[in-house]
């Protein structure tokens, strides 16, 4: 693949979540798709489900992605979200705040598909918006008490 597919269809994954596309987002991604990141390994319907969950948490999400670099089949994407947490996401309550979220991931992309993806979030960014007390002890919380988060499943 050209360097210029390879960065629209890595994109084209991140456009898809931002408009809630999800049919087009499953069929972006490759049947045996992984997502590494931020603590977690999902599956293709993981993913989708994960991205479900936060796109109906955080109300008026929007990315830009000042920086894209293609490498072959891999793409670095440095993105940049903005949404407000109204809804309960990964077992916290919503906190109606104003978010910036910054982050980079990398989409490995082969035959028009994206096959993998990892990604790295400023969870320390967050946590110093949304209220470090809080979410350092929900965390603290979790981990004394071996809590188990739930899968992400896939809506219809």
């Amino acid at each position: 693949m050209e360097k210029e597919q390879v960065k629209n269809t890595a994109l084209a994954v991140s456009k898809a979540i931002l408009e809630g596309r999800w049919n087009d987002l499953d069929n972006l991604l490759d049947e045996k798709f992984t997502y590494t990141g931020d603590g977690f390994v999902f599956t293709k319907d993981e993913y989708i489900g994960f991205m479900q969950d936060m796109k109906a948490a955080f109300s008026g999400l929007k990315m830009e992605f000042p920086h894209v670099l293609v490498d072959g089949d891999m793409a670095s994407i440095r993105f940049i979200s903005t949404a407000v947490n109204t809804g309960k996401f990964m077992g916290a309550p919503a906190n109606k705040k104003n978010l910036e979220v910054h982050g980079i991931c990398i989409r490995k992309v082969k035959d028009g598909k994206v096959m993998q993806e990892w990604q790295t979030t400023d969870l320390l960014g967050v946590m110093r918006q949304i209220g470090f007390g809080a979410l350092f002890g929900y965390s603290l919380f979790v981990g004394l008490f071996n809590v188990k988060q739930a899968r992400p499943v896939r809506k219809k």
